[in-house]
């Protein structure tokens, strides 16, 4: 018993100093207020990850990064044209003796020396120094050069009249200033003001048909007028060319006697291209003469026709008139267009249908079967118009008018394998 007395009171002071130490220790510890508790909230808060290149972007996006601005680079200074002076410089001389070694028209030839003459020539072709014929132009009346309009330049009979034309007039030391009206008789009066302005000796036309202002402004320019490619019933003043009419009623006829009878013709809009008109009247005038039907015509668009053009008319004239034995195109080209278009289509050419063009190009040559066409001398009728403008520039020169002529330039229908 007084074992167990004595054990209580230790067992008992043992809690007692428990409680009291657990509570002194809890008093003992400061309580922490609430502003430190919500800091420790925010920060226990999981920090999103960034996106690779998100900051980057979004740092772009709040400041962007100004580029440098680009140091003007100041413009070139104008370059000036030597002048006579420059060579009257160079040398050490007086302009007018540079003047009187390049123009001895009107002046004593011995007035400059040959040596000293050569030097100015020399001097001119290193510097670069071209002779202004401004005022030379103005006092003599002689430009030196010839306006020539052609309808196309990608046209090789067109450029093979410009070189028959250029050839003709090289001896002479004429220039030829060109120009292409594209088919449109409003660009050739445009063009007409514009190389009249320049006092041309003479004018080239392709054609016969203009507006009325263009034929105005010929009439009015005083200067030699040649109509190409054409026989126009009222020639401004000279012609060289052919009747393009009676070329395809030629070729008609040849079709007609090899016993085609159902002939059809492939041509642009007839408001387009005159020369193409007077062909589509020779095709008309020659069915009616032959008691055939005339009316199978088709019109594929605007001149100048091309070989897609050809491919296209051909197909659209065989759904029209799918018994048409023959087949004659305004030119070579869409009869080219035409025969390759029948060949993908199985179409036998001559057995099936027969074609026919106009001009003589290269390409109706090469191709096969070889394009049954017209030929004509494309660069004869050049060299023809040079050679009729120096006879008539040089009489102009003298103060006479040189008679209107008119130069006939033959041509000849070529039968061929697509026949």
């Amino acid at each position: 018993m007084p074992a167990r007395t004595a054990s209580a009171p230790r067992k008992a002071s043992h809690q007692v100093s428990h409680k009291a130490s657990h509570k002194a220790s809890h008093q003992a510890a400061p309580q922490p207020t609430a502003k430190p508790k919500a800091k420790a909230k925010a920060a226990a808060k999981p920090v999103p990850v960034p996106r690779p290149g998100a900051r980057g972007a979004a740092a772009k996006r709040a400041s962007p990064t100004p580029k440098p601005t680009p140091t003007p680079t100041p413009p070139p200074p104008p370059v000036k044209p030597v002048t006579m002076a420059d060579i009257a410089a160079r040398l050490g001389v007086s302009k007018m003796t540079v003047s009187r070694a390049l123009n001895r028209e009107g002046s004593n030839p011995r007035s400059t020396s040959e040596a000293l003459r050569q030097r100015i020539l020399q001097a001119c072709q290193e510097m670069g120094y071209v002779v202004d014929q401004t005022a030379r132009t103005f006092s003599s009346k002689r430009s030196g050069f010839v306006a020539a309009l052609v309808p196309a330049l990608n046209n090789s009979n067109f450029s093979d009249t410009a070189h028959g034309l250029t050839a003709a007039l090289e001896a002479s030391g004429l220039q030829l200033l060109l120009g292409y009206t594209d088919y449109d008789a409003a660009t050739e009066e445009r063009l007409l003001r514009a190389l009249l302005s320049r006092r041309p000796e003479a004018v080239v036309v392709t054609g016969g048909t203009h507006t009325p202002a263009a034929r105005k402004l010929l009439k009015a320019a005083g200067i030699p007028v040649v109509e190409t490619w054409d026989l126009p019933a009222q020639p401004i003043d000279h012609c060289v060319g052919f009747s393009n009419a009676e070329a395809v009623a030629q070729l008609v006829r040849q079709l007609h006697a090899q016993g085609h009878r159902r002939i059809g013709f492939l041509g642009g809009l007839p408001s387009s291209d005159a020369r193409g008109a007077d062909r589509r009247r020779g095709y008309e005038s020659a069915m009616r003469e032959l008691g055939l039907d005339a009316t199978r015509q088709l019109s594929v668009g605007q001149a100048p026709v091309s070989m897609e053009h050809g491919a296209q008319g051909v197909v659209q004239l065989l759904h029209r008139w799918p018994d048409t034995q023959a087949l004659v195109c305004v030119s070579d080209h869409p009869a080219f267009g035409a025969l390759a278009e029948c060949q993908r289509r199985g179409i036998a050419v001559p057995g099936r249908l027969a074609i026919a063009g106009f001009g003589g190009f290269e390409v109706g040559a090469s191709c096969h079967p070889r394009l049954t066409t017209v030929a004509v001398d494309c660069a004869g009728i050049g060299r023809a118009a040079g050679e009729l403008l120096l006879r008539a520039i040089a009489a102009a020169r003298d103060g006479r008018r040189l008679s209107p002529e008119t130069v006939l330039i033959p041509y000849r229908v070529e039968m061929r394998g697509s026949t």
